[in-house]
């Protein structure tokens, strides 16, 4: 039997269930086994019932599961909230002291945080580190492992702080191999020396950047895109990125456009209440014909809606963004690798068409954790499209910045950069970049732009799809959802049921062509998707003429797990 384990770790903000979590998930990465992460959490600072999930496997994993072998409780809340996810073969792990639990429960087994802390390190503070050890106690896992991440996490706080918590981890580990209840039997062994990285999707994106090479960041910190914020204001001075705080999203991207016109690549991240104050300057973009490329990480609305949940309610929004009509392209990254992967082909659509790129994340794929290989930075090529630089741009005397050509793509010229004159204009404006009220002019402008819509279409991030033979339905999403509806369709065929997959990276421009040959197969089509009114299977109605069969969606803030899925094709009689 393949391995598959899932630990919850649950209490207050600031009880340190973060770093439980990542230390956790770190350990079994170093030890060879595959692991996926996710966290809830709630808008404060302290307080309030927040928790961390780890699933562990020795096979690649891209969701969550719903059942829990391990459930560590720091406070009384997260019994009572998820003891009914725990197996009957599980384990509810907890100091008495604190929880002063008022019914008993054979699973429950518990572990004097506090007191192995006090004893071990002097501190209570260092429960976390019990904890962990604990759990890799019960495991029988390798606590050598587990020594070298604690080590690794602290290295830059003192020698005695990092002995201090790797001694409390020990304690936490001799307690539970000691004190196993006989009920539980599981163990975990490291597979090998695990060389993979762990990292979130939008700390993913940021590497993407960097790989891109992105100059210029200017963002409002919004959850859940903030970290993208952090991370590059942290790696700015190693690689020459000018990272700034600005006041708020209208700004930012405003900063943004003025950035790349003067030929930096240049980014923003933001959520929807952000984005929403973006529009205008996305519209200059467009009509500018200046790259941008916008992460937009969605969440809960209208306005601040569950500003820490997860949904995918913005697409519409995206497609359609801005006055009047310019093109765009929308790329919805399904897990890390894509995260990282997609970040430089956005900066390069960005800059190959003039135009703003969107980046469609959301809180889950944002914040999840999972192990990957690491990237091949070698495989990323930089495409800055026409630009006019080198000797050719001294002999430019009649320089049309908004010149009409077959493509759409006018060459681009930087100020300052060339004795061309580069002129621009936010109101509608003949091929020298100056303004006019010519029918013609606008006429032939608004076609040039929209012409570049030919050459992005062959540039499509082409779906993932995966066909049947004989398969009665077909499972259809597009970005964080992939996960869920790749082990879903695993779990189906186990029942003796084909499933094809179609799953979007990119949404616009829309791949009809390579859409239609898989909704033409045989049996239903079933949309999955993190919102209320179904976006993707309108957006697939809208472009293909094709009616989707049956809709799973959920908008309760919460990711869509494979068992979600399953339960709702036997609600719906599929």
């Amino acid at each position: 039997m393949p391995l598959d384990l899932n630990f919850m770790v649950g209490g207050e903000a600031g009880q340190g269930i973060q770093t439980i979590g990542f230390i956790l998930g770190k350990t079994m990465v170093r030890g060879g086994l595959h692991v996926f992460a996710d966290q809830d959490y709630e808008s404060r600072i302290r307080g309030g019932h927040n928790f961390f999930r780890v699933r562990i496997s020795d096979e690649p994993l891209l969701a969550q599961r719903e059942q829990l072998d391990i459930l560590i409780a720091l406070n009384k809340e997260t019994v009572e909230l998820h003891r009914n996810e725990v197996k009957g073969t599980g384990l509810i792990i907890g100091d008495e002291s604190v929880l002063k639990l008022e019914s008993a429960d054979s699973r429950f087994m518990g572990l004097p945080l506090e007191n192995l802390a006090l004893q071990t390190a002097g501190n209570k503070i260092m429960s976390n580190s019990v904890a962990v050890g604990a759990i890799c106690g019960l495991l029988d896992y390798d606590f050598q492992i587990l020594d070298a991440v604690l080590r690794w996490h602290f290295s830059k706080s003192p020698q005695k702080i990092q002995d201090d918590n790797v001694n409390a981890a020990r304690a936490g580990f001799d307690y539970t191999k000691m004190h196993r209840p006989p009920h539980f039997n599981l163990k975990c062994s490291p597979s090998g020396t695990g060389e993979r990285m762990f990292l979130t999707g939008h700390e993913a994106v940021s590497l993407g950047a960097i790989a891109a090479g992105c100059q210029f960041l200017a963002a409002y910190p919004m959850t859940p895109t903030t970290p993208i914020l952090e991370l590059l204001a942290g790696k700015g001075r190693d690689y020459d990125i000018a990272v700034i705080q600005a006041e708020d999203e209208i700004s930012a991207i405003n900063m943004v456009v003025g950035a790349s016109f003067t030929g930096v690549r240049a980014m923003t991240a933001t959520s929807g209440s952000g984005f929403a104050l973006m529009v205008e300057g996305i519209g200059l973009a467009g009509i500018t014909e200046t790259p941008a490329v916008i992460v937009l990480g969605q969440r809960p609305g209208p306005a601040v809606g569950l500003p820490t949940r997860t949904e995918q309610g913005e697409l519409l929004m995206a497609v359609r963004v801005g006055t009047g009509e310019f093109p765009r392209a929308i790329l919805t990254p399904a897990t890390v690798e894509d995260a990282f992967f997609l970040t430089p082909k956005a900066f390069n659509l960005a800059e190959k068409y003039q135009i703003p790129v969107i980046i469609l994340t959301d809180t889950h794929l944002a914040n999840s954790y999972n192990d990957v290989e690491k990237f091949d930075t070698g495989s990323i090529m930089i495409d800055r499209g026409e630009i006019i630089s080198g000797e050719v741009s001294e002999i430019v005397t009649d320089y049309r910045r908004h010149l009409i050509t077959e493509s759409g793509i006018s060459p681009r010229a930087l100020p300052g950069m060339s004795t061309a004159l580069v002129v621009t204009d936010s109101d509608e404006h003949n091929e020298y970049g100056h303004l006019t009220e010519s029918a013609v002019i606008r006429t032939e402008q608004v076609k040039k732009r929209l012409r570049k819509y030919e050459g992005l279409k062959s540039e499509i991030e082409k779906p993932r799809v995966q066909i049947k033979p004989n398969a009665e339905l077909t499972l259809i999403g597009w970005g964080s959802t992939f996960g869920a509806i790749q082990e879903a369709s695993k779990e189906l065929e186990q029942e003796g049921i084909a499933c094809n997959i179609l799953h979007f990276n990119q949404v616009w421009p829309f791949p009809v062509a390579e859409v239609i040959p898989v909704l033409n197969q045989k049996g239903k089509k079933v949309v999955v998707e993190s919102n209320a009114t179904g976006q993707l299977a309108y957006l697939i109605r809208a472009e293909t003429g094709q009616k989707i069969d049956y809709q799973i969606n959920k908008w309760d803030g919460r990711p869509i797990s494979p068992q979600y899925i399953l339960n709702a094709l036997k609600r719906g009689g599929i």
